[in-house]
């Protein structure tokens, strides 16, 4: 018996209302790495201005495979309008809050496109209903927005991509963690390692399992 995955592909439905209602520069918007224990955050922006700058393989990139993403990554930055991205380290994570640090990195990411472009971003449509909004920029959030809206969907595969090559990298630093399987989130391989050899520079001391490790330590 056959079984048929249904694929939720992303539509431009709301880029073509804006660009309609004269909001001309329209910057998706999304984010990768809120949740891991360790490593950096990292937001990109997508701008698209026509639809033959869509890349059709693009979906939520949670949703992709390595090899889709990083095919659709190479394509994304080709044909689009524009795109930026904004890393906030872990330290800076521990200091103002993951929340902070996402808006943080939301706005450089924006900051990047719109000196490529030379130009304001006209309005910014999100992932996620509890970021916290960019101020002085008209910006709408989506529940599901990597899913359904094509802009933000290509940004989550620029976010995604990106941060992963980032742990990667630090996994050659630090090589007894395993960031290059699990990207720093709280796995078992993970936390068995954190264990048995403590933490290290890019853990977020903040969040509570790395917390809990740190107030161990001084016992």
């Amino acid at each position: 018996m056959l079984t048929y995955i249904h694929m939720i592909f992303p539509d431009t439905k709301i880029e073509q209302k804006l660009w309609k209602e004269g909001y001309k520069v329209v910057v998706g918007l999304d984010e990768a790495g809120r949740g891991p224990l360790a490593g950096p955050v990292v937001a990109s922006a997508v701008v698209i201005s026509k639809l033959n700058q869509v890349v059709p393989t693009v979906r939520d990139s949670k949703k992709m495979t390595e090899k889709q993403r990083n095919e659709a990554y190479e394509k994304i930055k080709e044909i689009s309008h524009s795109y930026g991205v904004g890393i906030v380290g872990s330290r800076e994570i521990d200091a103002i809050g993951i929340q902070k640090a996402v808006q943080k990195a939301m706005k450089i990411a924006v900051e990047v496109v719109e000196a490529k472009l030379n130009t304001k971003a006209d309005y910014i449509i999100a992932d996620g209903l509890n970021i916290l909004k960019i101020p002085n920029y008209k910006m709408k959030k989506f529940k599901q927005g990597d899913l359904y809206h094509y802009s933000i969907s290509a940004a989550s595969v620029l976010a995604k991509v990106t941060r992963d090559s980032i742990m990667k990298k630090y996994h050659k630093k630090y090589t007894v963690y395993g960031f290059d399987k699990h990207m720093g989130y709280g796995t078992k391989m993970h936390m068995d390692a954190i264990k048995k050899y403590g933490i290290c520079d890019i853990h977020r001391r903040s969040f509570k399992p790395i917390k809990d490790s740190v107030q161990l330590s001084k016992l």
